[in-house]
């Protein structure tokens, strides 16, 4: 699975960084550090999984982060989406956007492994099954 990580913050990009190496076939082909990058860097790379951190600066720009996850859904419909946040509020708009998956950055890091275990494994691109973070 081709990732691409977009959230501003070196260390959480850096853990995720860690986090990936113990999955099998998980590769990060680039990183954003506000959401103008995006993207370019899907044209670029074509990432099979975009993680999105929930406020990734710039996303106002597009519209706040439920329309833009929209747009993204309409514009590449393949695109895993998995939504990162530090608020489980965040999780329901995230979600009723067209998120794929919300894992709480305060959850165990297990918690995101497992999440992209889901979405490359067992979901065909045409197939939504929203992976709720489980508190």
């Amino acid at each position: 699975m081709r990732i691409l990580v977009a959230d501003d913050l070196k260390r959480v990009r850096s853990a995720i960084r860690l986090m990936l190496e113990t999955l099998p076939g998980a590769e990060i082909v680039a990183e954003a550090v506000e959401a103008g990058e995006v993207p370019d860097l899907i044209a670029a790379r074509g990432p099979d999984c975009l993680l999105l951190d929930w406020e990734l600066p710039g996303l106002t720009l597009m519209g706040g982060a439920p329309a833009w996850i929209r747009t993204l859904r309409r514009e590449h419909p393949d695109l895993r989406l998995v939504v990162l946040s530090v608020h489980p509020e965040a999780e329901h708009p995230a979600l009723g956007c067209g998120a794929d998956a919300f894992v709480s950055k305060t959850e165990p890091p297990e918690r995101l492994i497992e999440a992209l275990r889901h979405l490359d494994t067992e979901l065909e691109p045409v197939d939504r099954l929203p992976i709720a973070s489980r508190g």
